[in-house]
């Protein structure tokens, strides 16, 4: 099993960064990664159990469950149901604390997920660079705060 955690400071207030991150089907509003992404059988985008499905800019299709949300701890859980990449049981956690010196976030994300073996280091990389890292630049870029210095989520 492969486990990733990547964590990052964001220069705003909790509130603001928990805006964005909170619309479950709003990922393709800020993620380079992601084309397009729509929530199935017209549900909430907060609702418990709602699906999201949507294209990758290569073309790929990808379907997540909302597995848990919660305002109060500023967190979800979601879950991989179906996917061209091979990461298999994967499910992942975000969580904003708030920094009070300062006003700032820092951000939580992580999974786990098993692999086909031997693939172990070249999906952890992908998902820990293009998606979470990749993730942590679009959103700065998305709200306009400064990106982080070199070497940087």
């Amino acid at each position: 099993m492969v486990k990733i955690v990547k964590s990052t400071i964001m220069e705003a207030p909790v509130e603001a960064v928990w805006e964005v991150l909170r619309d479950f089907n709003g990922h393709d509003q800020w993620h380079p990664a992601v084309a397009d992404s729509h929530i199935e059988r017209g549900l909430s985008s907060d609702k418990i159990g709602c699906v999201r499905r949507f294209h990758l800019a290569d073309g790929s299709e990808l379907r997540e469950q909302l597995l848990m949300l919660s305002d109060v701890d500023m967190a979800f859980s979601y879950c991989l149901l179906d996917t061209p990449i091979p990461l298999l049981n994967y499910v992942a956690h975000v969580r904003l604390i708030p920094v009070t010196d300062g006003d700032l976030t820092f951000w939580h994300w992580e999974s786990s997920f098993d692999t086909p073996p031997g693939r172990e280091a070249e999906l952890e990389k992908q998902v820990g660079e293009q998606i979470y890292e990749g993730g942590f630049r679009a959103v700065r870029a998305y709200m306009g705060l400064a990106p982080r210095e070199e070497g940087e989520a």
